[in-house]
């Protein structure tokens, strides 16, 4: 990687973090801030992708409640810089922890997401957003 595109990486990151923590102390709206108009989105409870920053927003807003997460983990932060450096693939794992009714720290979720962002207008904004359960099988199996 170049010293850029390690830049670039190290600004993903950080925007992305900035993103879940206000997603988990009940502000959403750093993600939908964050989306381009013509975002396209998976999450795993939907059948089909939704494109469109207002359709995606609506359907988030439809199922968010704030999830009083305490604290999230960034394992295997990986992001490739396309070689015009206006294009970055980020993907990562996010392990989420709440309290539990006696005030003990609990993993809530494992996730593996992955985002694609672009360069617009000198902000860098997510084109597609990819979210999967960690765990969601025991069987090992490519399909």
């Amino acid at each position: 990687m170049t010293t850029n595109s390690n830049k670039i990486a190290q600004d993903l990151i950080a925007l992305e973090k900035s993103y879940n923590e206000r997603f988990s102390v009940g502000d959403p709206r750093g993600y939908f801030d964050g989306f381009a108009e013509d975002v396209s989105y998976f999450d795993p409870i939907l059948k089909t992708i939704i494109v469109g920053r207002e359709n995606v927003v609506a359907w988030i807003e439809s199922i968010y409640s704030n999830p009083h997460i305490v604290r999230s983990e960034y394992p295997n932060p990986t992001v490739y810089v396309g070689d015009h450096e206006d294009f970055a693939v980020l993907a990562y794992n996010l392990n989420t922890f709440v309290l539990d009714d006696d005030g003990n720290e609990v993993q809530r979720r494992s996730w593996n997401a992955t985002h694609g962002y672009r360069l617009i207008g000198g902000n860098w904004v997510i084109v597609h957003s990819n979210w999967a359960f960690a765990h969601t099988v025991e069987l090992r199996t490519a399909s």
